[in-house]
């Protein structure tokens, strides 16, 4: 299709263009001009920017479709702008040790949901911790990053083994830092709200200890690594103190902690467990603040579809995630409205900042499409309304602002 959209307010990071103008499309490229077109559309008060990169969101297949499929999973990331989907090793069963593997998974995702899927590979064989995984497989499979997940290393000479490994492969290493020792068996932040309701807590300290302890051995092999999901205010002074120090690291942010707090736990509200856990307010600002300052690169969806039941038993026994395809958008647009950051800076952090993270940059630009976003649109966030087959979220019922109109890819 050749399409022509008017008076469009046009949001390019790789041109860093923000401008109302005439934008011509096709297929799913800009150019500069069209000798003929098959549909012209009015962008008056409309937002047009690329499709999104996510580095982080579980789609529950293979081995947990009562969550969610690369169906419908992958249709829920697509209608809401979402064209490429970084996926985390720990899949049930795991499958992302055995580089064979990868490439029937990535097939399946655009064949099922019409997403381009990317699979971060095992760290440790079956994420046991122990031993390393075959990584030079992996990254001839076509792994584009190593990684634990959220399971415990038998002890850190296993981290250093496997990091000595992954540099000298090229490999990035993604953490998402939790030190188990002293989380335990934690579900929520270690505050005022969890204290009063006799809930399990999770120290700040999990997270900063294991970021501290991670990024000296960064620094000991040169591994590229990544800190995937941060939640504390201190989590972003350590990675501001490594990259001043010219360490090769990055890092990134769900969504959902740039604007939920732990005050959601309160009565016990499972939709609110996830992990890391929601923090307070002062660590959500600290997390604005890095952001809009560049220590923390990209902003991810850490999407976890669930169904009904997982969140039905008592609060620390309820498996833990959000489902947040459906609000990621509407939640980006808020962060431009607050002005914690710029309408320009929020593309950027959700398309262009995440694909040159993984060495994706010119595959993102071969592949993104164009996504319509009507800023102003108000629309009840609703079972019926949400794409994504898990309906597990805190903001289900409330009425949002800011939605995707159209993608052309």
């Amino acid at each position: 299709m050749k399409i022509k959209i008017e008076n469009v307010r046009l949001l390019d990071p790789t041109t860093q263009t923000d401008a109302i103008q005439t934008v011509f499309l096709d297929g799913n490229h800009r150019v500069e001009h069209l000798e003929h077109v098959d549909q012209t559309i009015d962008g008056a008060g409309k937002w047009l920017m690329p499709t999104m990169f996510d580095l982080c969101a579980r789609l529950r297949e293979p081995g947990q479709q009562q969550h969610g499929t690369l169906s419908s999973e992958g249709n829920a990331a697509r209608q809401n702008g979402i064209l490429h989907v970084v996926t985390p090793p720990d899949s049930k069963p795991i499958v992302q040790d055995n580089g064979a593997l990868i490439h029937g998974l990535v097939e399946k995702a655009w064949l099922d949901g019409k997403i381009h899927l990317h699979i971060i590979g095992a760290q440790t064989q079956g994420l046991q911790g122990k031993q390393p995984a075959n990584m030079a497989g992996l990254k001839k499979g076509g792994c584009l990053a190593v990684s634990n997940a959220n399971a415990p290393f038998e002890d850190d000479d296993v981290v250093i083994r496997t990091l000595e490994y992954a540099a000298g492969l090229g490999l990035t290493v993604i953490f998402y830092p939790e030190e188990a020792t002293i989380a335990k068996d934690g579900c929520v932040h270690e505050g005022f709200v969890a204290s009063r309701q006799g809930l399990p807590m999770i120290s700040p300290l999990a997270e900063t200890t294991a970021i501290a302890k991670y990024l000296l051995i960064v620094e000991a092999t040169g591994v590229k690594a990544h800190f995937s999901l941060l939640s504390c205010g201190a989590s972003v002074e350590l990675i501001r103190i490594a990259k001043d120090k010219g360490l090769p690291v990055s890092a990134d942010v769900a969504m959902h902690q740039l604007h939920l707090t732990d005050e959601l736990i309160d009565g016990f509200n499972s939709l609110a467990h996830v992990r890391p856990p929601l923090r307070g307010l002062k660590d959500q600002q600290k997390l604005r603040e890095g952001l809009a300052q560049g220590v923390i690169d990209a902003i991810c969806t850490h999407h976890e579809p669930l169904n009904e039941s997982a969140k039905l038993a008592p609060f620390a026994e309820t498996e833990s995630g959000i489902s947040a395809f459906d609000t990621y958008v509407t939640l980006g647009l808020s962060l431009v409205e607050q002005e914690a950051l710029t309408a320009l800076e929020w593309v950027e952090k959700v398309t262009l900042a995440p694909a040159k993270l993984v060495d994706l940059e010119r595959k993102w630009q071969a592949e993104a499409g164009w996504v319509v976003i009507d800023p102003t649109l108000e629309w009840q966030l609703t079972k019926n309304t949400m794409l994504s087959k898990g309906k597990n979220t805190p903001l289900i019922g409330q009425t949002l602002k800011g939605k995707v109109e159209q993608v052309f890819s």
